[in-house]
């Protein structure tokens, strides 16, 4: 088994490096990428989610699903993170982001991502499509900014569809 992990690890750190924004990137494709990585974090996805509470209708509905979703998945992610306990990535030429914490695997950020898209999506299905792909491109960022590796982001998005289809008869 130690082989199998070792060359996942291998492939994940080749990946990573690949889609690695370069430190030569504009300013432009620096700023973009640090957008959508705030998106997924913990003020952007609470605020999406807490906000229509108070609606009627399927925004309302939305809300509460996103929200319930949300904070399953993420207690689920800091129960993950400490018991695997991966370091982030060390980069040559770290960008400057703000690290929430010191491990990596699962991503949070994806992880609240895809909740609240999941959330989102149960009850605006026109919207799915949408919202699941801007959930996918705050993966993608944590990768492209060096935050996670691939793996992390795959599984934190596993997580979220885990928690989703396990919540789905209560919510």
């Amino acid at each position: 088994m130690p082989g199998i992990v070792h060359r996942v690890a291998q492939r994940d750190q080749a990946l990573l490096e690949r889609l690695l924004l370069s430190p030569t990137a504009s300013r432009a494709r620096r700023l973009f990428w640090s957008v959508v990585t705030h998106s997924g974090g913990v003020c952007a996805s609470l605020s999406i989610s807490l906000a229509p509470l108070w609606l009627d209708g399927a925004l309302g509905e939305g809300a509460r699903r996103a929200t319930i979703l949300l904070l399953t998945s993420h207690l689920m992610v800091q129960v993950v993170k400490r018991a695997v306990s991966r370091p982030r990535p060390v980069l040559r030429s770290p960008l400057r982001i703000r690290v929430p914490d010191r491990f990596s695997f699962p991503s949070g950020h994806a992880a609240a991502a895809a909740s609240v898209a999941l959330g989102y999506a149960s009850t605006h299905t026109h919207l799915a499509i949408p919202m699941l792909a801007a959930a996918a491109l705050v993966g993608m960022s944590r990768v492209v900014l060096g935050m996670h590796f691939p793996a992390d982001v795959v599984a934190g998005q596993l997580l979220a569809f885990l928690t989703a289809i396990a919540l789905a008869p209560v919510l």
